[in-house]
């Protein structure tokens, strides 16, 4: 079953210029994991503090390695400066028309 996420990040006034970078290095690694699907960055017109993030996993196992990966592991303690608080994670599950 394909997993959808949705993750709503602000960041501290003048810091989105850090958040942009820390995507660019994280990114690649994301996007070469197995069962990564998607994983993209858009920001919010109009709020330059304000970020979300889609991400599409193949996987339930997937989406676990990912949330253990080293490097978001290192990325989650490294974006305590420049983030203002813990990043709000949306679940999505599709609805049949």
């Amino acid at each position: 079953m394909t997993i959808f996420l949705i993750v709503h990040i602000t960041v501290q006034p003048g810091k989105a210029a850090e958040q942009l970078a820390a995507f660019q290095r994280l990114a690649p690694l994301v996007r070469a994991e197995a069962g990564c699907l998607e994983y993209r960055l858009h920001r919010v017109e109009g709020d330059d503090d304000q970020f979300v993030l889609t991400e599409q996993w193949a996987s339930e196992a997937a989406l676990a390695a990912h949330d253990a990966a080293p490097h978001m592991v290192a990325a989650s303690q490294a974006n305590k400066a420049f983030r203002a608080g813990p990043a709000r994670v949306y679940r999505l599950r599709g609805v049949d028309a």
